[in-house]
């Protein structure tokens, strides 16, 4: 089994997702990034877009206004400006 990421997104009315998935695709504003686990450590800024959750081959997709994706080695924190489940 691969290792899995812990990642929790956050908005400022509650907490969206937490939990350990495969990768987080998320759109950062100097580019489109992707996060598994054991990524080195960063800090970026988020811009409008969608983050894509990946886990045992399904997709969870939210929508993202601004924001900040912090990567430690605990995982994966995006606290989003907003954010909400995308409709799909």
């Amino acid at each position: 089994m691969a290792d899995k990421l812990h990642f929790s997104l956050v908005s400022p009315e509650r907490e969206l997702y937490s939990g350990l998935v495969d990768q987080v695709d998320a759109p950062g504003t100097e580019g489109d990034f992707g996060v598994l686990a054991g990524h080195a450590p960063v800090m970026a800024t988020l811009r409008e877009g969608r983050v894509i959750v990946r886990n045992e081959g399904r997709e969870t997709i939210y929508d993202v206004k601004g924001g900040f994706a912090d990567v430690t080695a605990s995982g994966l924190t995006i606290l989003a400006e907003q954010a909400a489940p995308a409709v799909v």
